[in-house]
């Protein structure tokens, strides 16, 4: 198990299609992926899971994977969270 600590830089947060992308990027990875904020856990391989965060720009995350590729997952996934993808 591996996890890291990101803040959310890019514009958008985790909403709409900065989300979709998020999720559909951590969907092709084969460990299980969480996302943690403020005592609150949930699988980031779930759009309605994660939308109901309300990650805006500025909020500490942290990403937790567990499996093969974790720490591949958690670099990718904490790229994404540094710049709007669309």
């Amino acid at each position: 198990m591996i996890s890291k600590q990101s803040v959310v830089r890019c514009e958008s947060g985790l909403h709409n299609k900065q989300a979709t992308y998020f999720i559909q990027k951590a969907n092709e990875f084969r460990s299980s992926i969480w996302i943690e904020v403020d005592n609150r856990k949930i699988n980031a391989k779930s759009l309605l899971g994660v939308l109901s965060m309300g990650v805006i720009q500025g909020t500490t995350i942290t990403l937790i994977a567990d499996g093969v590729d974790e720490e591949a997952a958690v670099e990718e996934l904490t790229q994404m969270l540094q710049v709007d993808v669309f």
